[in-house]
This record gives structure tokens, sequence and C-alpha cells, in this order.
């Protein structure tokens, strides 16, 4: 894992294997709670250019490929502080503002809304400018999440502190106490403060797993351990691909009865992550040098330069990306894709999409 995160450090395609590795974590946490999500979908799906409706399955995964995204973004302490337990775990987020009101800064994440003064309490509501509010926000919202950009939380008339359990018995354990699992977990990841960080990572991701901390997210728990072994140097340059490496461990050693062999599981679960993370970084870095063959002699005006930072960066790339990207037209994305020579993933007519040997 340290050779990788070097190599990674230093990397020419750097921001296309991390991006690279978060399309394949996702998909991968996905096959391990058993549901089956193509990478090429997840990668439409993200450029908003799905050939079809999106399943629940994509949307999960799309998720986790958000969170990771997110962690990333963030200092590396970030997620496994409170601000990040929050955030990620669906309990944080500003509380909105009211219609016509200005939110009070400074409040926290368990903050109520801002009361209204008594002279707007006294005054008879305008329904129709409530209705017209309410559109607003809609709009607005949906607008921020096909940018890619977080949902705003929906406002709530009790904070976040008080809201209640859900109560579909259909959807939800009721008996099912989250707050107290993760609170658990925490404390296994405070008592492990001065083991090494591989060991430390493998302790609590059998943790998780055993605990059983959220009922719809067990994704979190490799996110927050790859957040741990950046936030300890190891990985410092990437977020390891624990669900990657857990892929290639048998479920039976994963979900051995004997706590020592689902450590040891774990452990290759590490390893595994890091010898997939090298043979990809090395692939990407032999393909970006056989690219960069057909650059030479360029105009400086020439689009292909982009088209192989595009390609590096996706596990394939579509028409309809090349374009947006790009800016050039449907014949012209077409004659950038034949002069690099890219492998068709697809053999549609009406589709087609490319991606790198």
């Amino acid at each position: 894992m340290a050779r990788l995160d070097e190599r990674v450090r230093t990397s020419p395609v750097r921001d296309g294997f991390v991006e690279r590795q978060n399309f394949a974590d996702a998909a991968a946490a996905l096959w391990l709670e058993g549901e089956l999500v193509h990478t090429e979908d997840l990668v439409l799906h993200d450029a908003h250019m799905d050939i079809r409706t999106p399943t629940h399955e994509l949307t999960r995964a799309h998720a986790v490929l958000r969170a990771r995204r997110r962690i990333f973004a963030q200092k590396p302490a970030w997620a496994l502080g409170r601000d990040g337990y929050l955030a990620l775990t669906g309990r944080g987020g500003a509380m909105p503002a009211a219609a016509g009101q200005k939110s009070r800064e400074g409040q926290g994440v368990f903050a109520p809304e801002a009361e209204t003064d008594g002279a707007m309490e006294a005054q008879e509501p305008d329904l129709l400018a409530e209705e017209f509010a309410e559109i607003d926000a809609v709009l607005a919202r949906s607008s921020k999440i096909l940018s890619g950009a977080e949902a705003p939380a929906r406002k709530q008339e009790t904070s976040l502190r008080d809201r209640p359990e859900p109560q579909n018995g259909l959807v939800y354990d009721l008996d099912w106490n989250e707050e107290e699992r993760l609170t658990e977990w925490q404390a296994v990841l405070a008592e492990t403060r001065e083991l090494p960080s591989v060991l430390r990572a493998a302790i609590l991701l059998e943790a998780w797993t055993e605990i059983e901390v959220l009922q719809h997210a067990a994704w979190l728990g490799p996110l927050f351990c790859a957040a741990l072994l950046r936030q300890e140097g190891l990985a410092g340059h990437q977020l390891a691909c624990l669900h990657l490496g857990q892929k290639n461990i048998p479920r039976e050693r994963r979900r051995s009865r004997n706590r020592g062999d689902r450590l040891l599981a774990f452990l290759d679960a590490i390893h595994e992550a890091a010898l997939a993370g090298l043979k990809e970084h090395d692939r990407l870095v032999l393909a970006k040098n056989q690219m960069a063959r057909r650059l030479r002699e360029r105009r400086a005006s020439s689009k292909l330069p982009d088209l192989v930072e595009l390609v590096l960066s996706r596990p394939l790339v579509s028409t309809g990306m090349i374009q947006e990207t790009l800016k050039v037209s449907k014949q012209g994305a077409l004659n950038l894709v034949g002069e690099l020579n890219l492998r068709e993933m697809t053999g549609r007519g009406r589709f087609r999409a490319w991606g790198i040997v």
C-alpha cells in the first residue's frame, strides 16, 4: 500500500487513477451486497447520459461514488471527525432557512430552524407566495442534483436530534439502534489507537461487519477505514479501494466463525486492494505513453490531448461524453477516437463507447 501511494504521489496519471478507482470500488461495494452494477452504466449515470432507466442498485452505487469523492476532497482527518460522521451517515447538513428568512450562522448541525419574530407571526400568511416558494425550492434542489452538487436537506419542523425513528417495519428493523452501534464501533476506533495502521484498519473492518452499524449503508465502513489509512499517511494520496480488495477474498473467509481467520481475511483484502491498484496504475501509465506517441507534431489547438485525459479518467467514454467535454460535433468526436485507435466496448450502432485496452 505504501509503494502504491508513493507511485501515485508522483504519477502523471494520478487524477485519472483516483477517479477510475472510485468507479471500480463503487461497483465492488454493491457486488459484496449481492448486486451487480456494471461500471459502464455507472459512468454514464454519473455523466447524466443513462441509456436506460437507472435501477435502485445503480443509484446506490452512485451514492458510494459520491461519498468517495467527498471524502477525498476533504482534509484527511475529516471523515473520522464529528463533521464527517454526521455528513456521511446522513445525520448532518445545515438546516435550510424558511422562505423569507435568513438562516442563523453558527447554529451547528443540530440547530432547529430560526424562529420567526412576533410581527411576522401576526401577519396573515400569503398562501400563493408559499406555494411559489416551495416550487422554487424543488427546482433549486433538482438543479443541484443534476449538476452533481449535494442536495440540500428538506425543511423540517424538528431538529435532527429529535427526528423520530423510521416506522416502516417492512424497510427498517425497528429495534436497530444505529446510534448505539456507531458508538460501539467508535469505541473500537479509540481502543486501537496505538496499533499499526494496517492492523488497525483490519480490526475496524472486522468490527464494522460484526456490529452491522448501519442498516442500509454497510458500504460506509470500508470508506471510513480507507480514510483512516489516508489519515495515518499510509495512503495519503489516494483512497484505498477496500471494497475491491474484499471482492477478491472468498466469502467463507470474510464470514468465518473464527475471529482470527476474519482478521487475516481483512488483512489480505487490504493487500489485494494494493495489488489491484498497482496493476491498474501500471496499465494506465503504459496506455498514456502509447497514446502520447500519437500526440507528436500536433497543432496547439488540437483536441487530442484533452481526449487522452478524458479516456484515462473514465473506464469508458461515449460519443456524447466526448462531445460535451471537448465541445466538438459528433463527427469530430468519432474522428478523434479514430486517431487514438481506442477499443470499442459496446459494438452497437446507436450507442457507441470506447476505452483503453
